[in-house]
């Protein structure tokens, strides 16, 4: 990856900068923060200077335009600005040869006209001359949280020094929310730091003899200057604060010339950051940035067999049944079944129980596995009712990778490594579809057939096959769809043929369907309101009841309405309580910490989802990126969803799995937690400005909590037993370790890293 050091600062460490019109280092800005004016629709003579904005609206720029009085509303938006560029900026005590436009964060697309020219484009600067098309806003993959810089030479005929000039955005947003929402807005020039470019690979290591190796590049990107300065390279221990590594080397770098620097430490055992600081004799200011070390605490799986995942599996009265017991051990395995319903078979080598049950009932079965260094048993609970999804689901989900590039053949390939890398053999289950499988809203090619059958397109060749192909390997597969006309990346959606969709997913062998609002939204007057949101969910919820399948009912309206409410009242059997997450620490912590009033509403058969795990690597499209999320904030975002019940799906590239990532996702004590049958959610009994304590009741009367450090700095916290509702002493077992810790009597004293967790398993003694 290679990016310059400021969008590392942004996009990796998260830093936020504030700038008046002297910032710390004594460069001169422009505040562009305020006096932006706006209108919907799309218009190229409203780049031009002379054009009346009179009637246009006084917009903010820190939020979205939604959030401002245009709810609903996707698509063309302009936004202007009149601005006075002092040449005051040329004499700053800094490289003066250009001047920088920030204009903060923009969803989705963007163009950016000065004084009537295209200036910048998608986070790329125009050259002179450069005409604006529609192209822009087609691209398949969207930076909407990216922070836009832009670059003029100080000589540009563009630039009216000490004049007036208007600033003009053209923005394209594809729907949910829209505009310039936040990040840096101002004009400035560049400092010195700006020249420098780093390549450091965030998060990628190699692996060689208990060492861990990094290597990077730091190049010099101006033609005329000459960069003199060092580089301090400093590896510390979080807990402890312990230096494990530190080294210094010079930086000599004429125009464009590069330093390539390789450095080695021992592997860490426990959380570590690697500290970089960039000195220039002629900047005032060091840059500074940070990242994570990968460290595995979970010991692998044992060779002797070990059954894992749900204990417990629920089917209505004949529907097709698929159970795969998830087991590890060393290989061959053999399977055993006592009091399997009438109606079900067991495969002895693949661990796959298949068949119809007809009789309602409550069934204990034995299974067995057994290779030649021992085996391992289990009870297997069997719900023949009216209930389905009794923990929550298991999966990969192709959106958080794939975006609108999702095929055929990466799907399957996502199922085939499910079985290639263990990941079922830990409970693992469902391969879904998100957008993108359909045909085009725009496209003239038939949406449906004749007899309006919903038709998939070309990336897409047979659904049928694809379904049966997944059944084989003993997972699941999922698809998506929307109530409205169109999906929300403008595909085909399921409106006023709910029924003859339901019975064509049955027909494709489809086993858990993601039914997103997106486009019912311009059906709609308020998007809050239960009264309109219930309808369209308990539509398709009675077209899938009539089919001939059980499928896992999703329901995604981004927690609008107070979904956990109503959501079991329309069939949901799990409900979206927020909008989208991505990799970025405030993200994923505002959605996992703000979870409380859901609570009371999960339970087996209906669960709260606060969306997918952004692990691994990520990219909604072709540009896949490792999740910025550090090792100790991964740590933290995989135990929370499991202390909250919550579908845990995956949406990354399953290729890409290394050893760090793999390890989070295979501890079996862990998902354990996630996938207990009695289905309660976390609810945090602690709650200061760091720590964040939250307890989980367990069916076998223990507890799961789950210690918080939402701070930036390493907190050593003894958690007083009683707060747990214990009164005497109580045996301790570290999660992710596996590991027992022994009793405790009134306290259990823990250190956390910042933005990490520990992960425990209490039992009163």
């Amino acid at each position: 990856m290679r990016i310059s050091l400021k969008a590392a600062l942004i996009l990796i460490v998260g830093l936020v900068f504030s700038f008046c019109q002297i910032n710390h280092a004594g460069r001169q800005t422009v505040d562009l923060s305020l006096g932006w004016k706006f209108t919907t629709g799309d218009n190229l003579a409203y780049a031009d200077p002379e054009f009346d904005d009179a009637n246009w609206h006084a917009i903010r720029v820190d939020q979205t335009w939604n959030k401002q009085g245009w709810k609903k509303y996707e698509g063309f938006a302009w936004y202007r600005k009149k601005v006075i560029i002092p040449s005051a900026l040329k004499k700053n005590p800094y490289p003066n040869d250009s001047l920088v436009f920030y204009l903060g964060k923009i969803d989705d697309f963007d163009q950016v006209f000065l004084n009537g020219a295209l200036i910048g484009e998608n986070l790329k600067n125009m050259p002179r001359g450069a005409k604006p098309g529609n192209e822009f806003k087609e691209l398949t993959y969207s930076y909407w949280n990216v922070q836009r810089r832009y670059t003029l030479p100080v000589n540009d005929p563009r630039i009216n020094w000490d004049g007036e000039n208007v600033l003009a955005v053209r923005v394209f947003d594809w729907g949910v929310a829209g505009g310039i929402f936040g990040g840096k807005m101002s004009l400035t020039t560049p400092d010195f730091n700006d020249y420098i470019e780093v390549d450091y690979a965030p998060g990628e290591f190699s692996d060689h003899q208990g060492q861990l190796g990094k290597s990077l590049t730091i190049k010099n990107t101006a033609s005329g200057y000459r960069l003199e300065g060092s580089l301090v390279v400093r590896v510390k221990n979080n807990l402890d604060q312990s230096t494990v590594f530190i080294q210094s080397y010079p930086l000599h770098l004429e125009g464009h010339e590069e330093l390539a620097v390789t450095f080695r430490f021992p592997k860490p055992l426990e959380s570590t950051s690697i500290l970089y600081s960039v000195k220039l004799d002629k900047s005032r200011k060091p840059l500074r940035w940070q990242e994570g070390v990968p460290y595995i605490l979970t010991p692998p799986p044992k060779e002797t067999p070990q059954i894992n995942g749900a204990l417990i599996y629920g089917q209505r009265p004949g529907k097709p049944f698929l159970y795969r017991i998830a087991a590890t051990g060393k290989r061959p395995i053999r399977f055993t079944a006592t009091g399997l319903p009438a109606g079900l078979s067991l495969d002895e080598t693949t661990g796959i129980i298949s068949g119809r049950v007809d009789r309602p009932g409550s069934y204990s079965v034995r299974i067995t596995a057994t290779n030649d260094l021992g085996k391992d048993q289990k009870t297997l609970r069997i719900e023949i009712g009216e209930r389905i999804a009794l923990t929550p689901p298991m999966g990969w989900n192709s959106w958080n990778v794939w975006g609108l590039s999702v095929t055929q053949e990466r799907i399957y390939a996502a199922a085939k490594a499910f079985v290639a890398r263990g990941l079922a053999d830990h409970g693992w289950t469902y391969i879904n579809i998100d957008d993108g499988w359909e045909i085009p809203g725009a496209s003239k090619e038939a949406k449906r057939t004749p007899n309006g059958e919903i038709r998939t397109n070309r990336k897409f060749p047979d659904m049928k096959e694809l379904g049966q192909k997944i059944h084989a390997l003993g997972l699941k597969f999922g698809i998506y769809s929307s109530p409205g006309a169109l999906t929300c990346g403008k595909f085909t959606g399921s409106y006023k043929h709910e029924q003859q969709d339901a019975r064509t997913f049955a027909k494709w062998g489809i086993d858990y369907l993601k039914y997103d609002l997106c486009g019912y939204r311009k059906l709609m007057k308020d998007v809050n309101d239960p009264v309109e949101l219930m309808p369209p969910y308990e539509l398709m919820h009675r077209a899938l009841q009539k089919v001939d399948r059980d499928i896992v009912y999703s329901i995604c309206e981004y927690g609008n309405g107070k979904v956990w409410e109503w959501g079991a009242k329309v069939g949901g059997n799990l409900w979206r309580t927020t909008g989208d997450i991505w990799d970025d620490w405030d993200r994923m912590a505002s959605i996992g910490f703000n979870q409380q009033q859901a609570a009371p509403y999960a339970g087996p058969g209906h669960w709260n989802d606060p969306d997918m795990l952004v692990i691994g690597w990520v990219g909604w499209g072709e540009h896949l990126h490792r999740t910025r999320l550090t090792p100790d904030e991964q740590y933290t975002h995989v135990s929370l969803w499991a202390l909250l019940s919550a579908p845990l799906l995956l949406g990354c590239d399953l290729k890409r799995l290394d050893d760090f990532t793999l390890n989070l996702i295979t501890n079996d004590e862990v998902i354990a937690v996630d996938q207990d049958p009695s289905g309660q959610q976390a609810v945090p009994v602690i709650a200061d400005k760091t720590i964040q304590v939250y307890r989980k009741k367990l069916s076998d009367g223990s507890l799961a909590v789950g210690i918080f450090n939402i701070g930036k700095q390493t907190r050593k916290y003894s958690l007083p037993l009683e707060k747990l509702g214990l009164d005497g002493a109580a045996t301790v077992r570290d999660l992710w370790r596996q590991k027992d810790l022994g009793i405790f009597k009134k306290a259990f004293h823990a250190v956390v890293p910042p933005h990490g967790v520990v992960l425990i398993k209490v039992a009163k003694k």
